[in-house]
């Protein structure tokens, strides 16, 4: 099993980001049954042990209101990811903000807690990790106070990408040699967007645990 290292000081907020209209799976996915919880329960139960405070951005309050956690709607409505973001990162009470997807059932907690330190360490503005394919934004640590403002331009200028701000601050790209120590299998980048993905998942994660 994870054993996630607590965060040291009041510094860590996290926030889960369940805004999605989860068309492929054709309900919310967040809610979706994952080895007997659903989904976005089992990650927040992997989040907690590093979190000083754990925070779900949603337009679906009602849905949330059975989890140990407050849930803020959009500031800024109709903004897709980067309106999420946006939120997030406004609603979060301390100063380092990690933004993770509601659907992720391998969120790692090591991972995040050693993102967190990078960004200690560093001083950049965000640590988001880049595999081949592209950056994981919702999988990422951020710098409130600076990160902030340039979200706010981007989303004034109608750029909505999760992305569309990131070379206006300074990133530490997580690369996958740095990752593989924590994720070997690189399973926390894994989403569940259909009904058959998420049997996979649950397979995969009912051997992981048979393992443990």
């Amino acid at each position: 099993m994870f054993n996630p290292t607590p965060s040291s000081n009041k510094s860590l907020s996290i926030a889960v980001q369940a805004g999605g209209e989860s068309r492929r799976m054709g309900q919310d996915k967040a809610l979706m049954p994952f080895l007997g919880q659903p989904l976005i329960a089992r990650v927040i139960e992997r989040l907690r042990p590093i979190a000083d405070e754990i925070i779900i951005t949603s337009n679906r309050p009602h849905a949330y209101a059975f989890l140990d956690a407050p849930v803020f709607t959009d500031l800024i409505p109709g903004r897709g990811a980067l309106g999420g973001l946006y939120t997030a990162l406004s609603a979060a009470s301390y100063p380092f903000v990690a933004v993770v997807a509601c659907d992720m059932p391998f969120i790692n907690p090591n991972l995040l807690s050693a993102q967190h330190h990078l960004l200690l360490e560093t001083q950049a503005d965000a640590v988001v990790p880049h595999l081949g394919e592209g950056s994981e934004p919702f999988h990422a640590i951020y710098r409130r106070q600076t990160c902030l403002p340039h979200i706010r331009v981007a989303l004034e200028a109608d750029r909505w990408r999760a992305d569309a701000w990131f070379d206006q601050v300074n990133i530490y790209w997580l690369r996958q040699p740095e990752i593989i120590p924590y994720d070997p299998q690189l399973l926390s980048f894994r989403n569940v967007n259909t009904y058959q993905e998420l049997q996979n998942a649950q397979e995969i994660a009912a051997l992981l645990e048979a393992e443990d």
